[in-house]
């Protein structure tokens, strides 16, 4: 029988929107946020990686957690971690009196603790909260990975540790996970181009970057995956591949594309703040090229 997702299939980490002068624009945040919603996303991740959490103030990320959980009817899970446990921790707590559905737990980043200190920070942030917590492991950003010994024994002593975003790029260390993890943890993707190869082996779902602009192919791809059609899902994955290619690279790395994307769907988001933005000026014309060919597949 198949699991009930905890928080749907397709879930966009939301990019943050600023004004020309670079300050954080609430207004605009919301009207994304229920676009998002519109075009299909089951939940939103707000302040994570995508949302430039690491430039965001305290009272920036609290007032966009409560402003987007009253705006939609879609779960927010608010990304209330970093690389300092105890004010993780108050985060947390901001996030949970202000009504988000979840937390993500990022791993902490540039300090790299051994694997008995990220335990220790992940197992604070989950006690600081009744909500669920996904843990998030970007090793590409942080520096070091979540062992996977470590994800199980978190994943064991914690109950409301219920899932992982897996960003660490190896399929078979996360059927791995899945294989070993206690029933009800579930594993949704964190890289838009390993999501398929992720569901082959027991992954629910993605929380996504392309899921911006393309969250009704996931869907769809999503709905052949689950009833078992195969072949209809991977048609849909190779539609999306030049968005996958195109949500972030060197020259280019997330948000910078889906900013310039969001800009050609008529929302104000502004640049990336410093020291990530602005985009060159080729991402926007590239934007508009990917959309194009998407929107074109639409009409076939």
């Amino acid at each position: 029988m198949t699991q009930v997702p905890h928080f749907g299939r397709v879930l966009t980490a939301m990019i943050t929107p600023f004004t020309v002068n670079g300050e954080l624009d609430v207004n605009e945040a919301v009207k994304l946020a229920k676009w998002l919603q519109e075009q299909g996303n089951d939940g939103l991740v707000v302040t994570g990686t995508t949302g430039e959490a690491s430039t965001l103030t305290d009272a920036e990320k609290i007032a966009l957690w409560e402003a987007v959980a009253q705006a939609v009817t879609i779960p927010v899970i608010a990304g209330s971690a970093s690389n300092d446990t105890a004010h993780s921790v108050h985060l947390t707590k901001k996030a949970t009196e202000v009504g988000a559905a979840g937390i993500l737990a990022v791993g902490p980043y540039y300090n790299r603790p051994p694997q008995s200190g990220i335990a220790a920070h992940m197992g604070a942030i989950a006690s600081a909260t009744h909500l669920p917590v996904v843990l998030y492991d970007i090793p590409v950003r942080t520096g070091r990975k979540i062992a996977t010994a470590n994800l199980l024994t978190l994943a064991n002593d914690y109950s409301n540790i219920v899932a992982l975003k897996d960003a660490a790029g190896n399929p078979a260390e996360t059927a791995s996970v899945i294989a070993q993890a206690p029933q009800g943890f579930q594993v949704y993707s964190g890289d838009d181009g390993l999501t398929l190869p992720l569901l082959s082996v027991g992954a629910m779902g993605v929380i996504g970057v392309a899921t911006h602009w393309s969250a009704p192919e996931h869907q769809l791809m999503m709905k052949a995956f689950f009833a078992g059609n195969t072949a209809e899902a991977q048609r849909m994955n190779a539609l999306l591949l030049e968005s996958y290619a195109f949500e972030t690279g060197d020259d280019s790395p997330n948000p910078l594309p889906s900013k310039e994307m969001m800009k050609l769907h008529g929302f104000a988001v502004g640049d990336a703040r410093l020291p990530m933005g602005p985009a060159a000026t080729w991402v926007a014309e590239r934007a508009a090229v990917v959309k194009k060919n998407l929107e074109a597949t639409r009409t076939r």
